[in-house]
């Protein structure tokens, strides 16, 4: 089977963004208050997680593959920095691009993730999110607007950015 040109085209980005080395430590803002695309996806144990369930709290929406480098160096970050903001009413939604649970099984050995791995098998939900690469992260505002993004990798328990994510949700 052909894969669709939109994918095709989708990967050959992802390849080009896979291919640097962390990015540094910046969280672009996104003005205008763009509402985040609502989404409604199965995380590795079936539990269903909708964006729109968690309004009035600063989420945290990371693309991402398993063979991706950054996305496999960032997990490890991604998992310190949800430690520490879980108590906080951040969430932290990690949407893998069409890999299955037994692929996501395996990586998650070797990078362990504490917050939820939501499941994009057929990429509907990324084609709805202006990603231009993996990883690719936004941060939604309590109101339901994109606030920030950053693509390519990050340390996101770098204290500038937990920083910015906990200022975020006072806004609330």
């Amino acid at each position: 089977m052909a894969m669709p040109p939109r994918l095709l085209l989708g990967c050959l980005l992802l390849i080009v963004a896979c291919s640097s080395p962390l990015a540094g430590q910046s969280l672009t803002p996104l003005p205008g208050a763009m509402p985040a695309p609502d989404f409604e996806l199965p995380d590795t144990d079936g539990k269903l997680h909708r964006l729109s369930d968690y309004r009035g709290k600063t989420v945290i929406i990371n693309f991402w593959t398993t063979w991706c480098p950054p996305c496999r160096e960032e997990i490890p970050s991604m998992n310190r920095a949800w430690q520490q903001l879980r108590q906080e009413d951040v969430v932290m939604l990690a949407i893998n691009m069409g890999e299955d649970e037994d692929t996501i099984f395996v990586f998650n050995a070797d990078y362990p993730a504490e917050f939820p791995l939501l499941l994009d098998r057929d990429g509907a939900v990324i084609a709805r999110w202006p990603v231009k690469g993996l990883p690719t992260t936004y941060i939604i505002a309590p109101d339901g607007s994109i606030a920030y993004r950053a693509i390519g990798g990050r340390n996101w328990d770098d204290s500038d950015i937990m920083d910015t994510l906990r200022a975020l949700q006072k806004q609330r």
